[in-house]
């Protein structure tokens, strides 16, 4: 069996440091927004180079206090993928908001600044570009068309954290990012965690009022906020996970690079990496009009493979009310094609050459 990503492997590794660091939370009864939450946020701070990074609950809290602390509301739009997990518009709604989905780049699977161009209406306050599979967007251009515009930016940072531009990380370019440590994720917890960054004074000192129940001083509440905090023993997993994210993503590169060499000149596309970004590879998803027959070939030798996401966004029954009629070519031909295969730092080379070899032979 070889599984998507390989949590047992990578806990192996660490395991000493991170008893460590819980048994050391559970004797100081420290547990919530304690000396490890304050230092991770600093040190994540530090790698991302942003002035402030705030722990929170999950990804989705995440987007969902960015989102109230820019400001957006009822009434207003903001434009971002349909191409995504629903947690980026399902942010969008918690805030009385519309999500108005754009087509995606056929090589990056991002947004782009043409694409969100042509969505700009009067009701429009923000755009959330996501980095899908840890592939960076073309955050010049699209930060550009935002400032020019007047309109908020939200990065969705949930698939990439140590993904760069031109030596800038992503969740550095925007009024503010949402970071998810979901397990499975590059950098990921053992249970639901998240992070806001943003170098503005202001939303960082809202994002700490809204993720404390709208309290900055106990017992003293300015706005309603939300129970939202990222708890003391996430912080000592992620902090241990923080100091090898440098090689845990060169590693998934490696594993990636090797992929594409290996099913080179089949019927099908191995992912675009643009030389200007780093891309950290979250997911290695290849795009092929044989997806079928590879999952079924694949998953009878025991070897996991996953579809993100058969269902765009814009066809989701949940957004049927203010998506009726729209057609995104580009995100509904990849959504019919994509196929993500295992990927994570503890995946062998012969592994991949397996599971290469599988495919050559189905296409074959």
């Amino acid at each position: 069996m070889i599984p998507m990503v390989n949590l047992k492997a990578e806990y192996s590794e660490i395991k000493t440091e991170i008893q460590q660091g819980i048994n050391a939370v559970l004797d100081s009864c420290a547990f919530i927004l304690g000396p490890n939450v304050q230092a991770f946020e600093q040190e994540a701070a530090d790698y991302l180079g942003v002035k402030h990074a705030i722990g929170v609950a999950s990804g989705t809290d995440a987007l969902h206090l960015a989102l109230v602390a820019a400001g957006i509301g009822e009434g207003d739009e903001v434009i971002t993928s349909a191409f995504t997990f629903i947690a980026t518009a399902e942010a969008i709604r918690y805030v009385g908001a519309t999500p108005v989905f754009v087509d995606i780049d056929a090589k990056t699977l991002n947004i782009t600044a043409e694409t969100i161009a042509g969505a700009i209406t009067a009701k429009t306050r923000a755009v959330m570009p996501v980095h899908l599979f840890g592939q960076p967007a073309d955050m010049g251009a699209i930060k550009d068309l935002c400032q020019h515009q007047k309109l908020k930016l939200i990065e969705d940072c949930a698939q990439s954290f140590g993904a760069s531009i031109d030596g800038q990380q992503t969740g550095s370019f925007s009024d503010a990012a949402g970071f998810s440590f979901f397990p499975s994720k590059n950098l990921g917890a053992y249970g639901d965690g998240g992070l806001v960054t943003t170098s503005s004074d202001e939303i960082a000192a809202m994002i700490k009022k809204l993720r404390n129940h709208g309290s900055d001083v106990r017992y003293y509440h300015d706005v309603i906020g939300y129970n939202s905090r990222l708890d003391e023993m996430q912080a000592v997993i992620l902090r241990a996970k923080l100091k090898r994210i440098e090689n845990s993503n060169q590693r998934r590169r490696a594993v990636a690079h090797l992929y594409s060499e290996l099913l080179q000149g089949l019927p099908l596309e191995t992912p675009f990496e643009d030389k200007m970004g780093v891309h950290v590879y979250h997911q290695y998803t290849i795009l092929s009009d044989h997806r079928e027959t590879i999952l079924t070939a694949l998953q009878a030798q025991q070897i996991a493979c996953a579809v993100y996401y058969p269902v765009p966004l814009h066809q989701q029954a949940v957004f049927l009310d203010s998506c009726q009629g729209l057609s995104l070519p580009v995100t509904e031909s990849v959504a019919a094609r994509c196929l993500s295969l295992p990927i994570c730092p503890s995946l062998s080379d012969s592994q991949i050459r397996e599971i290469s070899a599988i495919i050559s032979d189905t296409l074959s």
